[in-house]
């Protein structure tokens, strides 16, 4: 009965009658007073009597306005509050939920009306979204092939903004560029390179006035010392007046062939000083005519056999090391042995094949061609017949390939003149024997049983496949927006989109650091405009130096055994600093976090001072302080799941919290806090709920 009534007044007319009763018992209060007074003429003074008058008539009203402010509060600024934040979520955040307005029935239609405008904006959102997605399929698909295939480019790739900071890069980039940290948009190249070539050749480029420039590049990696070999093009995009533009840098590790061309010039440094000086002595003794006697004889034999040892033994060095100057790469043995059975079976030739599960370091291409040819004679010269091929492990570190057949032993003279014919492998002068030399090996006969005979092909350098599961390839990641952000100069005066973030959370043995609770387990991602970054994550155990409670194993099922062998907090708070390194950090509750981070600063060797966001506080800038802001509330309102195996832990909990976090940027801007300063002074006004974590010399 009383919700239909409330339901069948208007707003209007409910304001009406709210103010019209608070005036009736301000009225009220005072004619009671008044009536008080005049029971007490006959007692008191009349002065004293209409003070007291006075006095009950002021206290009645104060209790009569207290009593209507409950009520104003309970039925009327908590409902619009909430109905304001539902409203706000819905019209910034995708929310499909409809609109609880049961809350507003003492507001008229008030709450109909905002659970109709919802309803609307979810019906035209979700229209407009199917038309998008449409048109963008086509887009994403495409982008998707784009990302893949700048995957797998050999080369790392790098775009760059102006000032060094990495735009895009690639699997491969990341390869290359060893750190503390893994590289990451938005970090300077500049950590991970030495600057100075960099900086050179992005000025020659700036200063060159052809717009297709490049310049190539040799520098160093900072942490490991590879020297890497890169061309760099600056970017050619229209850009705005005075605009500088930033620069795509690819990438090789030229180390190893360095190394290599090192060693050969010093192999020949060697051959011409150990060749000319027996020579020399050869030339002296000829020359002398010393040769005739005995002790010049002596002597002259001598040198001849200095010059024969030294010969044969740079000969041997450099077969050895050839085969590391020729270009290999790594291909699978089951590759091989069904690249040849492909290729005879081409010509009528029966081959068949098996391999052990493993890799061999090799020009695939002339192995292949090597081995079909070598079929090819046996059929065609010795008549052989059921030809087998396998590869299988020689229990030193490389692969043996043998070559079976049922039919005669093959003649090594026979073998030798096969090896000098010229292989089809699309290059001049290359035989079996130059392609045996190439690989530093040879290929020999041997009888075989039952009335077979092989050929044994050993290749040095191979390796078994670990049956692991494959490591997910890293795909392109880029933010191409990062090349038109303007500086933004102070912290304060930074948009919310334009800062870099790290959510993180942490798991514990307990709720009380000063009581001896250590960190457990760390997780973080990486935020850069408001959108997290595939693929940049940390995530560690630590070791908390002390057991844990069997009541907080039920809570993150983290257990001793897990932990034992993991990082202390001080090798793994200082990899987490690293990794948060210029970013601002968002946790749900931070100062319980950071507390139980900034008591070991010490041990650390770092302070963890960055700029700190709240979303505890931020959930009651959106939605009110008197809302619940626990994760799990602000997740429900937002529409985040999270699944119970991963509640409570490290990781499911920052996932949680970053997907809040990147729903609230779009409702903090809906309230004009744009600004990162702009929304920790409105963070503040909350401080009563839980205090801020910033430093407020550093805001």
């Amino acid at each position: 009965m009383r919700d239909r009534l409330a339901q069948a007044l208007s707003l209007r007319l409910r304001v009406f009658l709210f103010f019209a009763f608070l005036a009736f018992g301000g009225v009220a209060a005072v004619l009671f007073g008044l009536w008080l007074g005049y029971l007490r003429l006959d007692e008191t003074t009349p002065a004293s009597a209409f003070v007291s008058a006075g006095l009950i008539s002021v206290f009645c009203i104060l209790a009569l306005v207290t009593w209507v402010w409950h009520l104003f509060d309970e039925n009327v600024a908590r409902p619009i509050q909430k109905l304001a934040g539902g409203m706000r979520a819905r019209a910034h955040a995708d929310i499909d939920e409809e609109l609880d307005h049961a809350d507003a029935r003492y507001l008229g239609d008030l709450g109909h009306a905002a659970f109709a405008v919802t309803g609307t904006l979810a019906e035209t959102k979700n229209a407009l979204a199917e038309a998008v997605e449409r048109e963008t399929t086509r887009l994403a698909v495409e982008n998707a092939r784009l990302q893949a295939l700048l995957a797998d480019v050999p080369a790392g790739v790098l775009l760059c903004s102006n000032d060094h900071q990495i735009v895009f890069y690639n699997g491969q980039a990341l390869e290359l560029l060893p750190g503390e940290v893994v590289a990451g948009l938005n970090r300077s190249v500049l950590d991970y390179l030495r600057p100075a070539p960099l900086r050179n050749a992005y000025r020659r480029l700036k200063a060159s006035a052809d717009a297709d420039a490049y310049c190539d590049v040799l520098c160093t990696a900072v942490q490991s010392g590879e020297v890497l070999a890169g061309r760099m093009r600056l970017v050619n995009l229209p850009h705005r007046a005075g605009e500088v533009p930033g620069y795509v840098l690819t990438l090789r590790d030229v180390t190893s062939d360095l190394r290599l061309h090192a060693g050969r010039e010093e192999l020949l440094d060697e051959i011409f000083d150990r060749v000319r000086r027996p020579a020399a002595n050869i030339q002296t003794v000829l020359d002398s005519g010393a040769a005739a006697n005995g002790d010049g004889r002596a002597a002259l034999l001598g040198e001849v056999d200095k010059l024969t040892h030294a010969i044969t033994d740079l000969g041997t060095r450099y077969d050895r090391d050839r085969g590391g100057w020729w270009p290999m790469e790594e291909v699978r043995a089951s590759e091989l042995v069904d690249s040849v059975v492909a290729l005879t079976g081409r010509d009528g030739i029966r081959v068949t094949g098996d391999s052990e599960p493993m890799v061999i370091r090799c020009d695939a291409f002339q192995i292949v061609a090597l081995l079909t040819h070598l079929c090819e004679r046996l059929v065609a010269v010795i008549d052989a017949s059921v030809i087998s091929l396998r590869i299988a492990g020689d229990g030193e570190g490389g692969a043996m390939i043998t070559l079976g057949w049922k039919g005669d032993v093959l003649q090594v003279g026979l073998l030798e003149g096969w090896l000098d014919l010229p292989l089809e492998v699309g290059m001049a002068n290359v035989t079996g024997r130059s392609v045996l030399v190439t690989h530093a090996t040879e290929a020999w006969p041997e009888p075989g049983r039952l009335g077979r005979a092989i050929l044994r092909l050993p290749l040095p350098q191979a390796r078994a496949v670990e049956q692991t599961p494959a490591r997910a390839r890293r795909s392109a990641v880029y933010d191409f927006e990062l090349l038109d952000r303007e500086p933004s100069g102070e912290l304060a005066q930074t948009p919310l989109r334009d800062l870099t973030c790290v959510v993180f959370d942490t798991e514990t043995t307990g709720l009380l650091p000063s009581s001896g609770d250590e960190i457990v387990q760390i997780a973080a991602l990486r935020l850069l405009g408001g959108k997290r970054i595939p693929g940049e994550s940390f995530e560690t155990l630590v070791d908390p130096e002390r057991p844990i409670p069997a009541v907080a194993t039920q809570v993150h099922h983290i257990s001793d055994a897990m932990v034992a062998g993991a990082p202390t907090i001080a090798t793994a708070g200082k990899r987490f600093h690293t990794f948060a390194h210029g970013a601002v950090l968002v946790a749900h509750n931070a100062p319980f976090d950071l507390e139980f981070l900034r008591r070991h600063e010490g041990a650390i060797g770092a302070s963890f001072d960055n700029p700190v966001l709240d979303t505890v506080l931020l959930s009651a800038v959106v939605f009110g302080q008197s809302e619940t802001h626990t994760l799990d509330a602000l997740t429900e309102r937002l529409g985040i799941e999270i699944p119970p195996e991963a509640r409570h832990t490290a990781m499911g909990d920052t996932i949680a919290t970053a997907a809040a976090f990147e729903m609230m940027i779009p409702m903090l801007e809906g309230q004009g806090h744009r600004t990162f300063g702009e929304v920790i002074a409105a963070v503040r006004r909350h401080s009563r709920l839980l205090r801020d974590a910033n430093d407020p010399d550093r805001i």
